[in-house]
C-alpha cells in the first residue's frame, strides 16, 4: 500500500441520482495521475447488454439486471472483489461494489444518498433528458427488478459476509445499501461534488 494513503481500494455506490457516477469521474480526474483505475460496473454491463443485443438504447436509456444470466452477473461482480483482494489502486463504481467488497481489507466503501427524492428525481430527469414521469418509473422498476434478482443471487453471501460477521441481525431484511456495510456515507442533497469528493480524498489519505 501506498504510504500516503489509508485505504489501498475505493468502492463507490449508490442507487440512481445521488452522485455515484460524478464521484467516480471526480476521483478518476483527481487520482490517475497517481496509478488509480477507475471502473464503472453499469457501464460494463450496459456495454456488454447492447453488444449481445440484450438492450437496445434507442428504446431505453437504461437496461436492467435481468438482462443478463445469473452467472453472467456473478462473474462481473465477484471480479470486483477479486481486484480489491488482489491489487490495489482500484476505484469502483457500481450499485453493488461495496456490498461484494465486504470484509475485504484495505477498502474504503463509500454509499452516496441523497435525502431529498425529489432531487434526485430531478438529476436524473436533466440527466437523461426524460420527464419526471418516466424517471420515477425507471427508478422504481430498475429497483425493483435488481434488487428481487440480488436478494435471490446473493442471500448466502449475505448470511456469511453481514450476519455471521455481526452487521446487522439475522432477521434484518437483505438491504444491500444499508449504512452498517460502509465505511463513509455521504449525503449529496446537503453536499455538493467538491465537497464529496474533499471528505472522499481526507478518508483515504493518511494524516
Amino acid at each position: 500500500m501506498s504510504a500516503k494513503y489509508k485505504y489501498q481500494n475505493i468502492t463507490i455506490s449508490g442507487l440512481p441520482g445521488c452522485g455515484s457516477t460524478t464521484l467516480l469521474s471526480l476521483l478518476k480526474e483527481e487520482l490517475e495521475p497517481d496509478g488509480w483505475v477507475g471502473f464503472s460496473g453499469g457501464e460494463f454491463m450496459r456495454s456488454y447488454a447492447i453488444e449481445k443485443g440484450l438492450f437496445n438504447p434507442s428504446q431505453s436509456t437504461h437496461h436492467l439486471a435481468t438482462a443478463y444470466d445469473d452467472d453472467f452477473d456473478r462473474q462481473v461482480d465477484y471480479g470486483m472483489r477479486e481486484k480489491v483482494s488482489t491489487s490495489d489502486k482500484w476505484i469502483l463504481e457500481s450499485w453493488l461494489s461495496g456490498f461484494m467488497t465486504q470484509n475485504v481489507p484495505g477498502t474504503l466503501r463509500v454509499l452516496m444518498v441523497c435525502s431529498d427524492d425529489a432531487v434526485r428525481i430531478d438529476r436524473i430527469v436533466n440527466r437523461d433528458e426524460v420527464d419526471v414521469t418516466d424517471a420515477k418509473k425507471s427508478i422504481h422498476e430498475r429497483y425493483e427488478a435488481n434488487l428481487a434478482k440480488w436478494r435471490r443471487m446473493y442471500a448466502k453471501e449475505w448470511q456469511e459476509w453481514v450476519v455471521q460477521t455481526g452487521k446487522l441481525p439475522k432477521e434484518a431484511e437483505i438491504d444491500f445499501w444499508a449504512s452498517e456495510l460502509y465505511d463513509l456515507v455521504i449525503d449529496t442533497y446537503s453536499h455538493n461534488k467538491e465537497k464529496t469528493l474533499e471528505l472522499v480524498l481526507n478518508a483515504i489519505k493518511k494524516t
